[in-house]
């Protein structure tokens, strides 16, 4: 039985060549000139919002070198020489040197007690069922909606009957309790990207829970941790209304407190470029914070987000 005998096969040398199907040159012209033109409009937008925001910070920097009659006569003009004893006049006369120490030892405190509650609250959330999760989570997101200045009466006297009113402990108390829903916030949704298995692998070994948070998950944590981290140090250290209703004592003043009362005094004595120095010192902490670890804080937010 003869089958059905088919045309032998043209040989490759003979076949047309394939022509690719791609986008035509006129369409692919008018994309890449689009983009050309979204690139060029969001970079000018990025130029424009850096210059406003960095301008006022090199002048109140520029301004705090000049001269007090410079600063009225010739404001964006540059100083004749660097007038150090703005800073040390600041520094010393305006107490500002008090009021940063103060600033510190509150702030470095209120930041560890942030983080350690708020890592152990955040870990239990996330990583364990039992009864009222969910609820005690939505409790700290609600903590987050709430407006600190309803709780100022309530907790003035809070802190007054306790005996905590005008202490800096107490002031670092309030800080923690101001922080923690954010923090629990942010963390609850980091630990629930990390994995199970390694906890699991813990586990396994003989790691009790506490030792499984402390050295393995907390480690793995460490981009979030200092994310969080610097977001409450920029908000605790520029926090002015909590210290003003809570911390009447001006011996345990906070920064952001001796910068309005120093402006305030300044305002009769004309002593401009000493605000301006004191300004430049309140400012300097937090830049140098977000300078040194940028890289963590968008590794941390981005971790977060992908994930």
């Amino acid at each position: 039985m003869k089958t059905t005998d088919t045309p032998p096969a043209a040989p490759l040398e003979d076949q047309p060549p394939q022509v690719n199907k791609t986008a035509p040159e006129p369409a692919r012209k008018k994309q890449g000139a689009g983009e050309g033109v979204l690139n060029l409009f969001s970079h000018g937008v990025l130029i424009i919002w850096a210059i406003l925001v960095v301008s006022p910070l090199l002048w109140a920097v520029m301004t705090s070198f000049k001269k007090d009659k410079d600063i009225f006569g010739s404001p964006w003009s540059l100083p004749d020489k660097l007038h150090f004893e703005n800073w040390s006049r600041a520094w010393s006369d305006a107490h500002m040197s008090d009021y940063f120490l103060n600033t510190v030892l509150v702030v470095a405190c209120s930041l560890v007690g942030t983080l350690v509650l708020g890592s152990m609250a955040a870990y239990v959330l996330a990583r364990f069922e039992f009864p009222g999760r969910q609820f005690i989570y939505y409790l700290f997101i609600g903590g987050m909606s709430f407006p600190i200045m309803l709780a100022l009466v309530p907790l003035f006297y809070v802190m007054n009957n306790t005996g905590l009113l005008n202490t800096l402990h107490g002031l670092v108390l309030v800080y923690i309790a101001y922080s923690l829903p954010f923090t629990v916030f942010f963390l609850t949704s980091f630990f629930r990207t990390l994995p199970n298995s390694v906890a699991e692998a813990a586990f396994v070994d003989g790691a009790s829970h506490t030792r499984t948070f402390f050295q393995i998950m907390l480690p793995m944590a460490k981009p979030g941790l200092i994310s969080v981290g610097i977001f409450n140090f920029l908000g605790q250290w520029n926090q002015y209304m909590l210290p003003t209703v809570l911390n009447t004592d001006p011996d345990r003043k906070v920064l952001s407190q001796g910068l309005v009362e120093l402006a305030v005094s300044q305002g009769y004595k004309g002593d401009w470029s000493g605000l301006f120095a004191g300004l430049v010192m309140a400012m300097l902490p937090v830049l140098a914070a977000y300078i040194i670890f940028q890289r963590q804080v968008v590794q941390g937010l981005t971790a977060g987000a992908v994930k």
